[in-house]
């Protein structure tokens, strides 16, 4: 028997040769059954070799053992430390019995996928992107890699071996600073932390260029994974006479950033179709130097994955000012309309809309009507007249709010009765009021609705489920950078509180909402990897590349003076194990010169380009006041929903989780907070798993959304889990390695302790069912 791999590798091979023949009748015929025969080897779903499960992200498995019928069985098989103290929402990939996980302080380890056991470890790779890597084998399967990204550059690694490819590129490394149009000295950051697509021999790439104003352009790209050559690129912010050019003042391709893919991307590797979500133009949440509907920002676009040629596009979100990127994975399935089986793709979004078209043509499948919103008031600034809104199916998010909303619960009632007044007084004219200088409110939020990791998909049944939580945004516009604060004083503590104190929290001790802790920082990270992250830029928070070494160094010392917050999970280090290679590619590490960037503020940005026509005036959004009250308003916090497309309609939700604080106060489903980055997963036996921010792992029965199994962690869990087989084993296996933080992060319920299973380490956590 022919393993099935070896068998694909050869049927890729042969529908390739009947694509040079395809005038021929009897190649056609005979390519018809073939194909058809690919096609479902390549949607075979018995494992899990790439990020989010494979190149259609449904999370989705075809694996028979675990069942509702003993689901309660499922236990721990084993366990893999983290061996340290980071929170990682890595997900993991397992090909031919090989599981690649990050752990050891940022490196990349092989172990045996039924054992736990160490095959290899690459150690020293801060910055590798943290939510997966990418995984790609020749034709005859002699050729195998890891692909990922770090430092701004691209990168392999042999999956057998573990040790750098250094014919990839320029002696193994790919600098993705450059080919933007932009002087790449310049740059500070543009990788993202979610891995590329792999398609054929091609690594199709999105970005993540911050939010700052003139960041860097969000250009979608594709590589050879052999040689690291780039094989094409797509402008989605548009050059003169390409399509979408007009959408935006003359000159704005040579200075507006972002409109970028920082999420995640799906192929329809059948048709050779890649989907790219992309995000808001930067500056985020103010536009007068982008006037125009501002295409590809916040668009769903489809390309030839082959050529990088516009298919088709649908713009979700018109001249964005709410930073309502569009960054979950696009779905791919086939739904039943009018008699007839049609293939749809379904983008869900931070707004709380779901938005389904016809995979191929683009025609949505329910009418999207555009209706009137609300003015901005800001000068200069011009919001889009219209908004795009799906008459079905229905949205899976709340999207309103008001001082009744205010939260029953974790709350104390002067707290209660000032947050009622202050809602009261804000500018509240629904989903799209745009920012101003006095307060607006958004439900759900910039961080709420659907996320990276929040869908999956039993494709063939044409059902979806969502992952979403409501945390409401609070805009308030000004002309100071708030990042940009020049200190008072001198040393670590000056600085801190001018630059890190607002979303970090008072000497680093933020234990809740919005960024992780600072306090003992040390205990987690080098110098030189805390230095990377903060002048480069991570996630949401931008580059502070106006920071010296001297003064770095003073802020890693000032940090290091506090503990750690209660509830923060440790680990102990384990021993160093087999280690192959260290630091990836040579020169990989090698921190990047600032240019003239530090003359500039974090958000700032430098001066436009001479002879454009574009406002001086640049407002800014307090960063430290939007994102870090999840708790304002009341239950449910997240949910799962669950949608039959064959009808546009829901068929359940449910809440995710519990939080402790709101329990102890005699709430009930109330969902847990901070649930924006929790993955699931969809079996062929009805059943969904997915983690909380509780510190449980849960089984969902796919048809009712009833809890049927839940087990403790050792910490929290985020980022994707996997499913797959080994040794004839099927297993489930969960990164199990953040905070848990009842009542949202709310000072008052810093003393509660999550419920946790305190007899595992953090780390990797294995579920099976008893031998």
């Amino acid at each position: 028997m022919i393993p099935i791999m070896s068998a694909l590798s050869f049927l890729r091979s042969f529908r390739g040769w009947l694509r040079s023949f395809r005038g021929w009748n009897t190649a056609i015929v005979i390519g018809v059954g073939w194909a058809a025969w690919l096609t479902a080897a390549e949607k075979n779903h018995k494992n899990w070799p790439d990020y989010g499960g494979g190149a259609d992200s449904s999370h989705y498995v075809e694996l028979n053992q675990i069942t509702k019928a003993n689901v309660s069985k499922l236990d721990v098989a084993w366990v893999y430390p983290s061996g340290d103290n980071h929170a990682y929402l890595f997900n993991p990939v397992v090909v031919d019995n090989v599981m690649y996980v990050l752990a050891k302080n940022n490196s990349l380890v092989a172990l045996d996928a039924a054992t736990g056991k160490e095959i290899w470890i690459h150690e020293n790779l801060p910055g590798l992107t943290s939510r997966g890597i990418a995984y790609w084998e020749s034709k005859d399967r002699k050729d195998r890699r890891l692909i990922f990204a770090m430092n701004d550059y691209l990168q392999e690694i042999d999956a057998r071996t573990g040790k750098s490819i250094l014919t990839f590129g320029k002696n193994g490394l790919v600098d993705l600073r450059e080919g933007l149009g932009r002087d790449a000295k310049s740059i500070g950051r543009i990788q993202t932390d979610t891995p590329g697509r792999v398609f054929e021999d091609l690594i199709l790439m999105g970005s993540t260029p911050g939010e700052a104003y003139l960041a860097p352009p969000g250009d979608i790209r594709a590589y050879n994974i052999v040689s690291g050559k780039l094989v094409w690129t797509f402008h989605t912010i548009p050059r003169p006479g390409e399509y979408g050019y007009e959408t935006w003042p003359k000159d704005a391709w040579k200075y507006v950033g972002g409109a970028n893919t920082w999420g995640e991307i799906s192929v329809d590797t059948e048709r050779g179709i890649a989907y790219f979500p992309t995000g808001s133009p930067t500056y985020d949440y103010y536009g007068a130097d982008r006037i125009g509907t501002n295409l590809f920002g916040n668009s769903l676009v489809a390309l030839d994955a082959r050529t990088g040629k516009r298919l088709w596009h649908f713009q979700l979100v018109h001249h964005d000012l709410w930073d309502y990127d569009t960054t979950a994975a696009p779905q791919l399935l086939t739904v039943m309309q009018e008699g007839k089986r049609v293939d749809v793709v379904a983008q869900s979004s931070k707004q709380g809309f779901l938005y389904v078209f016809d995979r191929v043509t683009g025609k949505p499948l329910w009418p999207i009507e555009e209706r009137p919103v609300a003015k901005s008031l800001m000068p200069g600034e011009q919001a889009w007249p219209t908004q795009p809104f799906p008459t079905k199916p229905p949205p899976f998010a709340r999207q309103s709010a008001s001082a009744a909303d205010v939260n029953p619960y974790i709350l104390s009632a002067e707290e209660r009765a000032a947050w009622k007044a202050r809602i009261d007084k804000m500018r509240n004219e629904g989903l799209y009021t745009p920012p101003g200088t006095s307060e607006t409110i958004s439900m759900p939020g910039a961080r709420g609705g659907s996320n990276w990791g929040s869908g999956a998909a039993n494709p063939n049944k044409g059902l979806m489920y969502l992952n979403t939580q409501d945390w409401p945004t609070i805009y308030k516009l000004g002309l100071e950078d708030p990042l940009g604060k020049r200190s008072t004083g001198r040393g670590g503590r000056a600085l801190y509180a001018a630059r890190c104190q607002a979303c970090h929290g008072v000497n680093g001790l933020r234990a809740g909402a919005g960024p992780p802790p600072l306090a003992g920082v040390g205990k987690r990270l080098s110098l030189e990897a805390f230095r990377a992250p903060v002048r480069n830029g991570k996630g949401k928070m931008p580059a502070f590349r106006d920071l010296s070494d001297e003064e770095m160094g003073q802020l890693y010392e000032f940090l290091n003076r506090f503990a750690a917050p209660a509830g923060a999970a440790v680990a102990k280090a384990g021993p160093r194990g087999p280690v192959v290679g260290s630091g990836g590619a040579p020169g990989g590490l090698v921190a990047r010169p600032a240019g003239d960037a530090g003359r500039y503020t974090p958000l700032g940005g430098p001066d436009y380009p001479a002879g454009s026509d574009t406002p001086r005036v640049r407002y800014y959004t307090d960063w430290g006041l939007y994102p870090n009250q999840p708790y304002i308003l009341g239950p449910p916090w997240s949910q799962v929903v669950a949608y039959d497309l064959n009808t546009g309609t829901i068929k359940w939700r449910v809440p995710l989780g519990q939080d402790a604080a709101a329990a102890a106060q005699g709430a009930k489903d109330t969902g847990a907070f901070m649930a924006e980055h929790h993955g699931m997963i969809v079996t062929s036996t009805g059943l969904i798993f997915i983690a909380a921010s509780d510190g449980k792992l849960r089984a969902l029965d796919e048809d009712t959304g009833k809890v049927l199994w839940t087990a403790k962690l050792p910490a929290g869990a985020e980022g994707i889990p996997s499913m797959y087989e080994a040794g004839g084993r099927q297993y489930l296996v969960v990164s199990a390695s953040s905070n848990v933080t009842p009542g949202g992060g709310h000072p008052a319920h810093a003393h509660i302790k999550p419920d946790l299973r305190t007899d595992l380490p953090k780390g990797y956590v294995v579920f099976a069912l008893p031998k």
